[in-house]
């Protein structure tokens, strides 16, 4: 095949767009991934802020579909598409799994109504939104810790801090769990997950952590209120 021809093959791909169709479906598009966001801020259990998270969704769901209804028309803009995409260095970080998994159903919805499969597409969401539904609901009805605590400090010779600290938490908080442990050579940080009765528990907490070192570094994060 000469120059010619290939450029003929490549102009001949061009494809006209329906331009009611990508209205109609881009309006879906903005639908569902609004509607995700706010299963993502109910259902989630990510520590970052869901909501800020989740305003992500939309503008990454219609901004495949867009990508996706364009280059599907022209195999020459497929093509430009990968060398595009070669260059690109995404710095985002993804913290925690759940994070991804909505990500990910954040594109595959921008590329099933990119690609005219909006009633694959609506089904398949409405799938995984009953399936988040059910899975919340099934739920243990335990309290479950809904704070997040982290404690940084300096190792003493011959003191067991994290004894000490587990001490106090569980005298003052009606659950908790470590998370995450991360101890140097004179150091050491220790992140729980904790549940609170009430605001006075956290501050007998805070005084009962001071005197086991003043120079304890704690930090509380608020996940779903306090005693929610």
């Amino acid at each position: 095949m000469d120059s010619k021809s290939l450029l003929n093959f490549f102009a001949a791909q061009n494809a006209e767009i329906d331009i009611l169709w990508f209205v109609i479906h881009f309006l879906l598009t903005a639908l569902l991934s609004f509607l995700l966001a706010k299963a993502y801020v109910k259902f989630g259990n990510t520590l970052s802020n869901r909501i800020m998270f989740g305003k992500n969704f939309m503008i990454l769901s219609m901004t495949t579909m867009l990508i996706i209804t364009i280059v599907k028309s022209s195999v020459a803009l497929s093509l430009g598409l990968v060398g595009a995409l070669s260059i690109i260095r995404f710095r985002a970080a993804i913290k925690e799994p759940e994070e991804l998994s909505y990500l990910f159903f954040a594109i595959a919805i921008g590329l099933g109504m990119g690609s005219q499969q909006a009633v694959i597409t609506l089904v398949a969401f409405a799938v995984i939104a009953l399936i988040l539904w059910l899975r919340n609901m099934t739920r243990s009805d335990k309290v479950i810790p809904n704070l997040y605590l982290t404690i940084m400090g300096d190792i003493s010779e011959g003191q067991d801090m994290m004894g000490s600290i587990n001490q106090v938490l569980a005298s003052q908080g009606s659950d908790f769990r470590l998370k995450r442990l991360d101890e140097k050579k004179d150091s050491f940080e220790f992140s729980y997950q904790i549940q609170f009765p009430d605001i006075a528990s956290i501050q007998a907490c805070r005084q009962a952590l001071r005197a086991l070192d003043p120079d304890l570094k704690i930090s509380l994060i608020d996940d779903r209120g306090i005693g929610g």
